[in-house]
């Protein structure tokens, strides 16, 4: 592309960004960074093809005030943890609402994969969850504590090791979003797979209702942040598969720190559901009413603060 026109394709932008700079103007957060990460775009072609040139000269000026003014001079809040978790993640995690969704629609697929694969075939069970665990629960069963197997380890040792496990199969669902979205859907299969099988065990052995008023007790949030973890791998994927007018690499980098935030935000989370694991499952001697009060809590809030929060925050946003 010639220098005018390249100029004249891009110059609005740059006006607009050094208007920012210089006046003050007022644009969102998003908006404000597009244009920042555009303007590096500008710089880094301009060297390659017009160097030494008065276009390269202004965008270096322009990207080299940006960057003194945003990350010389800027001061971080005392806040600023609390203004990440209250507004600013939820607030970006509304744009990634219907990668949320996908997510969630492909954990329900293979989840029912895994309940029907199950009760059309009797090895099944014993392929996913292996022989070891199988036998373990029907010994339980028989014992009539059939949820034994969350009280054989010690509460503190539990909690640490459920806690550290779920955070390394969010990684996992998040880092694997790299293989085009496939390595973190392979993920979700893997999980729900084994939850549609594990809970039909149950189902078949007449303890539907135990097992689920039990495990639910963690699983709420156990599983949906894994759900979220997976949403963070597919936004990975899709930047990759569809960076609209970002070059692929800008495109791949905005898609991994996106997914980053997203596993980020689902750590406290996976806190307390190895929390509820570990001190609180074991107690199967709980009356039915305290489930169901934990676990219509636990759903309650993810759903809240992934789904009806961000929403809130970009409507007061828009209308503001």
């Amino acid at each position: 592309m010639r220098e005018a026109a390249f100029v004249r394709q891009n110059k609005d932008k740059w006006l607009k960004f050094e208007s920012v700079l210089v006046n003050n103007t007022q644009i969102t957060p998003d908006e404000l960074s597009n244009l920042y990460i555009e303007i590096t775009d500008h710089l880094s072609y301009a060297q390659t093809f017009y160097p030494n040139s008065q276009t390269l000269n202004y965008l270096n000026g322009l990207a080299s005030s940006a960057h003194q003014k945003i990350y010389k001079t800027k001061k971080e809040k005392k806040n600023r943890l609390y203004s990440f978790w209250v507004k600013e993640f939820p607030l970006e995690f509304y744009q990634y609402q219907k990668h949320l969704l996908i997510a969630f629609l492909i954990s329900v697929l293979f989840t029912a994969i895994g309940a029907y694969s199950s009760a059309t075939d009797g090895a099944f069970v014993r392929s996913i969850l292996g022989d070891a665990y199988v036998n373990m629960t029907l010994e339980n069963i028989a014992n009539e504590d059939p949820m034994a197997v969350y009280k054989q380890m010690g509460e503190t040792n539990m909690f640490l090791g459920i806690t550290l496990n779920n955070i390394k199969v969010a990684l996992n669902c998040f880092i694997l979003g790299v293989l085009f979205g496939i390595g973190t859907i392979y993920m979700l299969m893997q999980n729900f797979i084994m939850l549609g099988s594990f809970q039909y065990f149950f189902y078949e052995k007449g303890l539907l209702w135990e097992s689920a008023r039990t495990i639910w007790i963690h699983g709420t949030i156990e599983i949906s942040v894994i759900i979220i973890a997976g949403c963070a791998g597919l936004v990975v994927g899709n930047s990759i598969l569809f960076p609209k007018t970002y070059t692929r690499l800008t495109s791949f980098v905005r898609g991994i720190k996106a997914g980053l935030k997203i596993v980020i935000s689902t750590i406290p989370f996976f806190i307390v559901a190895g929390f509820l694991e570990g001190f609180v499952t074991r107690h199967t001697e709980m009356p039915d009413w305290l489930a169901i009060v934990i676990i219509c809590g636990s759903l309650a809030l993810i759903l809240f603060y992934y789904v009806i929060y961000p929403r809130q925050l970009y409507n007061r946003q828009k209308n503001g």
